[in-house]
């Protein structure tokens, strides 16, 4: 039976990690052949991910957080070099990892040029 209290706990661990810049630590919340589904790519291992992740450095301000069995979704706020953009992530949980996550947000402000 799943644990939605683990399952979301996972997944705010993560998040609080990646906020943090510690790679090292986020890297323990996910399985080895995470996938990742983005609005701008796919990645589809943990070490693909989590390069580009040490080079962007994104800050997450979640905003409201849902669970049910291994599935975890979250609203939050990426900021994107200075650009905050209202996203909706959902993660799956396997074996107490994040197998695989999906963020959608509306990319328009991070194709638009800075003002």
């Amino acid at each position: 039976m799943p644990n939605t209290a683990s399952s979301k706990q996972t997944v705010l661990s993560f998040i609080k990690a990646l906020n943090e810049e510690d790679f090292e630590s986020a890297r323990k919340h996910t399985s080895d052949d995470l996938k990742f589904i983005g609005v701008l790519g796919t990645r589809t291992s943990a070490d693909a991910y989590f390069n580009d992740m040490a080079k962007m450095k994104l800050k997450y301000d979640v905003q409201k957080a849902f669970a049910e069995g291994n599935d975890v979704c979250l609203w939050y706020d990426i900021d994107m070099g200075g650009r905050k953009i209202f996203s909706s992530g959902w993660y799956h949980i396997e074996h107490h990892k994040i197998a695989w996550f999906k963020v959608l947000f509306d990319p328009r402000p991070l194709l638009e040029p800075a003002h």
